[in-house]
Order: C-alpha cells, then sequence, then structure tokens
C-alpha cells in the first residue's frame, strides 16, 4: 500500500483549519491546533503563502485562506457548471453540423478541452477530455484570447510555435486576428494548427457577461469550407456555432445578446 506524504497531509489539514473556526490564526495556533513545531509550521505556510492559498495580515501577523483557493473553487463550480449547460446544445451542434464539437476553457496558457461530442459517424475516434489546445492557433483559443483579458495576456505570454506555415505568430498580426474575431463574434483556425482541419468556435458568456469558455466544432477542410471559394468557411456551420454558444450562455444566465 503507497504511503501518504506526510508534508501534503499537514498543508491539506493547515487548509482546513483556517477554513473554519476563526478568521484569521496566528503561528502558534496554528502548530499548537495541529500537534506540529513553530518552525514546521511555518516552513508549511511559508511555501502555501507563495503559492497563494494562504495570505497573511501584514498587521497582526495572522494567517488566513488565500485569493487562490477562492480562484480555483470558483474554476471547478463554473466548469461544472458550464459542462452541465452545454451537454444538450453540444449535442445538437454535432447533430446539425456532422462534426465534433469541443468546449475548452482556459488553463495554464492553453485551452483544457473540459467536453467532447463525438463526429456522429461510425468513424473511430479518439476521446479528447482534458487535452490542451493552444491559445494562438486554435479557433477555441483565439476565442478566449480575443474576449477574456487574462487569455489576451497569456496568449502574448506564451511562446507561439508555428505549427504550419498559415500559424500567426507575430503579435501585431494575433491582435488583428483578435480584432477581427470580436467584430464577427466568432473564430476560425483554417490548417494554422493541424494540416487538413479546419475550426469554427463562438464565446459563450455567464450570468456577469464574463466569457467563461468556448465551443466549436473541428473537422476536415474540405467539410468546413466551401468548395468554390478556397479558405471561407460555410455560412451554415457559422451559425450553427454561434448559435450553440448563444444558447449555452444563455442557460447561464447571460440573457439574449
Amino acid at each position: 500500500m503507497a504511503r501518504n506524504i506526510q508534508s501534503l497531509e499537514r498543508a491539506a489539514a493547515m487548509l482546513r483549519l483556517l477554513a473554519g473556526g476563526e478568521r484569521r490564526l496566528g503561528l502558534s495556533d496554528i502548530a499548537s491546533s495541529l500537534g506540529l513545531a513553530k518552525g514546521t509550521a511555518h516552513g508549511i505556510l511559508r511555501t502555501l503563502q507563495q503559492e497563494g492559498f494562504v495570505e497573511q495580515d501584514d498587521a497582526s501577523g495572522r494567517y488566513q485562506l488565500g485569493a487562490e483557493l477562492l480562484r480555483l473553487g470558483t474554476t471547478y463550480l463554473d466548469v461544472h457548471e458550464l459542462r452541465a449547460r452545454a451537454l444538450v446544445w453540444t449535442d445538437d451542434l454535432a447533430r446539425s453540423s456532422g462534426e465534433s464539437v469541443y468546449l475548452g476553457v482556459l488553463h495554464q496558457q492553453g485551452v483544457l478541452i473540459v467536453h467532447h461530442v463525438f463526429r456522429p459517424d461510425d468513424s473511430r475516434q479518439v476521446l479528447e477530455i482534458g487535452a490542451m489546445q493552444p491559445l494562438h492557433s486554435t479557433a477555441l483559443g483565439k476565442v478566449l484570447s480575443a474576449y477574456d483579458p487574462v487569455a489576451h495576456s497569456e496568449a502574448l505570454e506564451s511562446d507561439r510555435k508555428a505549427f504550419t506555415d498559415r500559424t500567426v505568430c507575430e503579435p501585431e498580426d494575433f491582435e488583428h486576428i483578435l480584432d477581427v474575431t470580436r467584430a464577427r463574434g466568432y473564430a476560425a483556425d483554417v490548417e494554422e494548427t493541424w494540416e487538413g482541419v479546419a475550426s469554427i468556435a463562438a464565446p459563450i458568456h455567464d450570468r456577469r457577461r464574463m466569457p467563461v469558455g468556448s465551443v466549436g466544432i473541428t473537422g476536415a477542410v474540405e467539410r468546413l469550407c466551401r468548395p468554390d471559394d478556397e479558405g471561407a468557411l460555410r455560412p451554415e456551420l457559422i451559425a450553427a456555432v454561434r448559435d450553440c454558444a448563444r444558447a449555452v450562455s444563455r442557460d447561464l444566465g447571460a440573457g439574449r445578446f
């Protein structure tokens, strides 16, 4: 049987202690409550403080839970609600478009896929929930970068790798793409991340009108693009993706827009 890591157990116990009872606790109170030496308790608190999980009041020197825990908790709740609200609409989008549907959120300078609906055919497909996609080249990532200031900063600070000869890497060109994305309400990726693959994505907003994710379809270029106009996406697919994003946003309380 694998042994637990003692330092992590102590850190978890410390966070639970700070989560209950008094709002702020001093080092001596924390150490005595957990049966730890002051030096040990201080070392754990210092590490938690550096990671943003614990904050120290400058005046009293007492400790309390940090903002990073709130952010993580809110993110979990937002993603859970986002997936729940999107289930029906993403299934409908997959059926109407005939393509794979992806739901993505910002995570560590990339797009985390939190929901994936298979293309409704008999082809062999791999579930990509938990996969990461780049912010600067994918349709999902461009949407997040265009509407979410944090994602925008992350995209500019990240290593914008050229995946194909169509990938846009220069900051000024990337900013222009984001301006276009905001103006038309959706983002496109035509062979910028994968050869022969195109994507369309639109933003999802919550009840505060804040961007909480993006939804899009991905498929072969010949299916998503118009055969008579190279590189131009099929307007009915753009409309379907935008309608899906609006429907999920309304279910999250964003109202009609």
